[in-house]
């Protein structure tokens, strides 16, 4: 059995934790920032490759993981649903390579419409949290000041590997990463007045645009603030994303605000999935931590390899 820790506790470490487990490895997270309070917690997390350079691997892991959460989705206590939506597409030779992982989808004049899983991020991550619990994996919330690879490894615990899957930080453990960059990312969260079906305009001409309904909310969006560290709501930006989105769907007019949050995307030039060492990355998915989460984990344990 191999001793390794996981650095960071959003939907990617968590799920990295679960898949090294089932492989019979001995497992513990370490992470700054429980999931609650990850940028995980605070995705609209709708199956769809966004601010993500999509390569084929990126589209492998989509396709993986849109074949797991659409059998979570069987059990309503994983908070994984299938939805009906649109992706509006506006641009000519707009990258639609991401539908091949999508059974049955339509290309319509608007854009592409299609089932894809929605996950409702704060019950999905304490059902995976307790997934990983049952499988013996323990958590600690600690903030790591390692800045280079041995000195992460030696800070942990001296394990046989170190996964880092911490989000935006993940290169400042590794001793920098002049790649990775933030996208701030605003939402709102109305009261949902029956709404099912999704809607995303990542080129919306007054700013990206979604949509997302749950079982009791909407999420509402977005911004795609690129270089940006506010974590601070914006009043003037939440009334611009409500004046968008309820242009486009008038059911939202009136209905009242229930919460809202800011997380930062941990963005790359390409996400960073490869082990050097004992130090393997995952790490740079952008606006896709819960699209690629499950395909991504498979591939970190292959890199390790069998417990």
């Amino acid at each position: 059995m191999s001793r390794i820790v996981v650095v960071g506790a959003g939907v990617v470490g968590l799920s990295v934790a679960h898949e090294l487990a089932v492989a019979g490895h001995q497992v513990r997270i370490v992470a700054e920032r429980a999931a609650s309070e990850s940028v995980s917690a605070v995705a609209a997390a709708i199956w769809f490759p966004h601010a993500v350079a999509i390569d084929g691997g990126v589209l492998e892991s989509g396709r993986v993981t849109y074949q797991r959460l659409e059998e979570l989705a069987a059990d309503p206590a994983t908070a994984v649903f299938m939805r009906d939506g649109l992706v509006r597409v506006r641009r000519d030779g707009a990258d639609l390579s991401w539908t091949a992982a999508v059974p049955g989808y339509q290309r319509t004049a608007d854009g592409v419409r299609c089932t894809v899983p929605v996950v409702e991020t704060g019950r999905y991550l304490v059902w995976l949290q307790d997934r990983v619990a049952a499988l013996g994996v323990t958590t600690t919330v600690a903030r790591i000041r390692a800045t280079g690879p041995e000195e992460l490894v030696s800070e942990v615990g001296d394990p046989d590997a170190v996964v880092v899957a911490a989000g935006i930080r993940s290169g400042d453990l590794l001793g920098g990463d002049d790649e990775i960059y933030p996208i701030r990312g605003q939402v709102v969260r109305l009261a949902n007045p029956g709404l099912t079906e999704w809607f995303t305009d990542d080129d919306h001409p007054d700013g990206l645009t979604y949509v997302v309904p749950r079982t009791h909310d909407v999420v509402c969006g977005g911004t795609g603030q690129v270089g940006s560290w506010d974590e601070e709501v914006d009043a003037a930006t939440e009334e611009a994303i409500l004046r968008r989105v309820r242009a486009l769907v008038p059911a939202l007019v009136g209905q009242p605000v229930l919460s809202r949050a800011v997380g930062l995307r941990p963005a790359r030039s390409a996400r960073r999935l490869e082990r050097a060492g004992r130090v393997v990355t995952c790490y740079g998915h952008g606006g896709s931590g819960f699209t690629l989460s499950w395909g991504d984990a498979a591939r970190v344990a292959e890199l390790i390899g069998p417990a």
